[in-house]
């Protein structure tokens, strides 16, 4: 699919907000740059030095310091949403009632109450609403739900996902202790429902994605490790989850363990996922930006313990960005959507004892 135009006409021109000018908005604004006929025409931040910035930066014309007032503005078609997790909620609902398009950052929400009222007020505005889990386009998850689609390991009976990162061991990104982009997600006062909500529901998705079942039963263990002296760091109590273990039974009948967590040495963002069949196996692995997939697939090989690697074309998927603005055109349906959002969310709150 060709988000962006065929042969014979001329895209639909599309206006975007973004909500937020924090890290992850800069990656908002390449991905939409690279989309014939987008137009980055308002952003919203609290904090108007920062806001100043980044606009002039990336010559975006008008600034708010509110989504209210940018809605009274109107002149968008669609925003995207990359406030930090605690505030999409607040910023989402209002573009819905004003009937715009919304791609939302994950986590949906900070609880599942309000994740669910998010996507019931999408369903009833009618508009295009899009969860930003960026993993969904990777070639060997692709690969993998196929395999798993098409019978190749037989009736799926165990599977094991982790979400590696690592820093709060190192400031390979940045550093926790003085800066507050990344102290934030320390803090459960500050929005943050920690490696559960931040890495959690991307493996979480990943895993029943692949698997093609969903959770129905959900057991958690959380753990917060002592980080700092007095577990503060200036305004920020340093008390949400580093670790999250979730031990799942799904739709299907299967059982498996999703890990997430921030304490894993060695792991800047690595995941690891295998999936056990009646008849077959399979075995990905995403480390530094690749990834790559390996199976035990048919009889002799099962019977060995015989891994071979399954060749996954590099086929470029649509990325998020790319479904929106063509959902937004009428070209493609939106997933994952605020839906998918909600469902991921009352897992994370169930782990989370809530």
């Amino acid at each position: 699919m060709n988000s962006t135009v065929n042969a014979n006409s001329s895209p639909k021109p599309v206006r975007i907000l973004i909500v937020g000018t924090g890290g992850m908005a800069h990656q908002h604004v390449w991905a939409y740059q690279k989309i014939s006929a987008v137009r980055l025409v308002a952003a919203v931040d609290i904090n108007p030095e920062r806001l100043r910035t980044f606009a002039q930066k990336y010559e975006i014309p008008q600034t708010f310091g509110s989504v209210e007032d940018a809605v009274a503005w109107g002149q968008f078609d669609a925003a995207s949403v990359v406030t930090p997790d605690g505030l999409h909620y607040a910023a989402t609902l209002p573009l819905l009632a004003a009937g715009k398009h919304v791609l939302c950052e994950k986590p949906l929400a900070s609880s599942a109450r309000d994740a669910v009222e998010m996507a019931e007020a999408a369903a009833r505005a009618g508009v295009v609403n899009m969860m930003n889990l960026t993993y969904r386009n990777e070639p060997t998850m692709q690969k993998a739900a196929q395999l798993v689609r098409e019978g190749a390991l037989g009736e799926v009976r165990f599977f094991e996902a982790s979400f590696l990162q690592s820093w709060l061991h190192q400031p390979a990104w940045g550093d926790w202790k003085t800066e507050s982009a990344w102290t934030w997600k320390l803090s459960t006062a500050h929005g943050s429902r920690g490696a559960l909500g931040d890495a959690g529901v991307h493996i979480l998705d990943y895993a029943t994605f692949i698997v093609g079942q969903e959770v129905v039963e959900v057991a958690g263990r959380l753990q917060t490790y002592n980080k700092a002296p007095g577990g503060r760091v200036g305004e920020f109590t340093l008390d949400a989850n580093d670790s999250a273990i979730m031990s799942v039974a799904c739709t299907g009948g299967s059982i498996g363990t999703i890990i997430a967590t921030r304490a894993a040495t060695g792991h800047l963002n690595d995941m690891v996922i295998k999936v056990y069949g009646e008849t077959g196996a399979l075995d990905l692995r995403y480390r530094l930006g690749e990834s790559e997939l390996h199976a035990c697939l048919g009889a002799a090989n099962v019977l060995h313990g015989k891994w071979e690697p399954v060749d996954c074309p590099a086929v470029t998927y649509p990325s998020n960005y790319e479904r929106f603005v063509a959902a937004i055109r009428g070209e493609t349906s939106p997933e994952p959507d605020f839906a998918r959002g909600a469902a991921l969310q009352k897992v994370l709150d169930r782990a989370e004892g809530r």
